[in-house]
């Protein structure tokens, strides 16, 4: 944007059609009821590449527009140049804010992002220690040609090594393992609706618990980012979703003297701005959260990051351009403008509270669970070791320290970064 187009003290709001000047003390963010009524999900999860021209207001008013919604001070950097995706979102880790969204309710695809969703709803239910064995009931109904960890039948597993199986590999016959113990898929799927609806992720209607394409599967960009901002503020969540590569458990083999013995594989996570790729880097600051990739879906992910004391989430779906890696290099982008933005632009909006923080004051804590007691390290329920990601570089961020243990790096107990135990207020200033 030239400079010519900034005036002091006058932010711009961004739109897809048109650049609007309007003063700081005019623009306000009006916050939509907590009970809004919930839409009835699409047939199709993206009809079309045209935006509905009316959405939900969930988080304020300017966030239910289409197009690009930004309100940029004088001194603010501009947007990045050749986001493509048809909807995101940059928002606040800690405060809530949302600096800036693009079709940020747009009911799209969120293939395994929304395990993020699945994750913040079965983790406190069962303790990590727990170990189960698998039959071939649970193993049933998985959608051809999903992600797979690796799980075999007739072995046994702790919930631990589950957990590892969803994050890192995005293992949808993890997910399903963990569906059949709280009950089978159809119980879980009802689980997470109703936490969705509990966090007011409104835009969201779950089929499947792994985000395998089903028909009238949906969430938004702002939906798929309060899953992560919840998620985060429960330990374990925060680790495994920081974790970069661990054991895990494989198939037990009778070896010539007849002794049955367990062999253990590695797996990586396969959140690129985590591990880094070809021709793409770690994302300095970097500590999770999820990507995904289905043929209805395209490419999502979202991602959590720190930088000098500040917590960002972004979410970026289906982008448009289909090169290697974009959907990491867009949300890549979008967290450096956010981290440059940080103060120099009005909030568009908010990331609201659950109802149940609202009903309570405003200080709702997360629910202790037997998921919530999370050992020092990471480590695979098959003697395995994990990797944090280093704070020094890539993966670094929400403040998890590192140490080395055994020439292995492993979290610091207590030294995680907790995202706002206290939930921001609905029309706070």
């Amino acid at each position: 944007m030239p400079a010519s187009q900034k005036t002091a003290r006058r932010p711009l709001l961004v739109t897809s059609a048109t650049l609007l000047s309007l003063s700081l003390s005019s623009l306000t963010l009006t916050a939509a009821p907590a009970f809004a009524a919930k839409p009835s999900p699409s047939s199709s999860a993206s009809p079309s590449a045209t935006p509905p021209a009316t959405m939900s207001t969930v988080g304020g008013e300017q966030l239910g527009r289409p197009g690009t919604q930004a309100a940029l001070g004088s001194d603010a950097p501009v947007l990045p140049k050749g986001i493509s995706a048809r909807s995101w979102i940059v928002a606040d880790a800690e405060s809530g804010d949302v600096l800036a969204a693009h079709n940020a309710h747009w009911r799209l695809a969120p293939a395994s992002t929304l395990k993020m969703l699945f994750a913040d709803t079965l983790l406190p239910k069962f303790n990590k220690d727990d170990e189960h064995k698998v039959v071939p009931a649970d193993l049933a109904g998985i959608g051809a040609g999903s992600s797979m960890v690796g799980i075999k039948e007739d072995e046994k597993y702790t919930v631990h090594d589950l957990w590892l199986g969803v994050f890192l590999r995005s293992g949808n016959d993890a997910v399903h393992v963990l569906s059949a113990m709280n009950g089978g898929v159809k119980q879980t799927v009802a689980d997470m609706n109703e936490h969705a609806e509990e966090l007011q992720a409104l835009d969201t209607h779950a089929v499947s618990p792994d985000g395998y394409d089903a028909k009238g599967q949906v969430s938004s960009a702002y939906d798929l980012t309060l899953f992560a901002r919840s998620g985060l503020q429960k330990k374990d969540f925060r680790e495994y979703c920081s974790t970069v590569r661990a054991k895990f458990p494989g198939e037990t083999k009778k070896g010539k003297n007849g002794k049955k013995s367990r062999s253990s594989f590695e797996i990586q996570n396969t959140n690129r701005l985590l591990t880094g790729d070809s021709g793409l880097d770690s994302y300095q600051g970097i500590a999770g959260v999820k990507n995904g990739n289905t043929t209805n879906a395209g490419a999502t992910f979202t991602g959590v990051a720190e930088r000098d004391g500040r917590v960002l989430l972004v979410t970026v779906m289906h982008p448009e351009k289909n090169e290697h890696n974009q959907v990491y290099k867009e949300t890549a982008s979008l967290l450096d403008w956010g981290f440059k933005a940080s103060g120099k632009v009005t909030p568009v909006g908010e990331l609201v509270p659950p109802k149940s923080a609202e009903t309570s004051g405003g200080s709702a804590e997360p629910t202790a669970g037997p998921g919530t007691t999370a050992p020092t390290s990471a480590s695979g329920g098959a003697g395995g070791k994990s990797v944090a990601a280093s704070a020094s570089g890539g993966g670094g961020g929400i403040g998890i320290a590192l140490g080395i243990m055994g020439g292995v790096l492993v979290l610091v107990a207590g030294a995680v970064f907790l995202v706002n135990r206290k939930w921001p207020l609905r029309g706070r200033k």
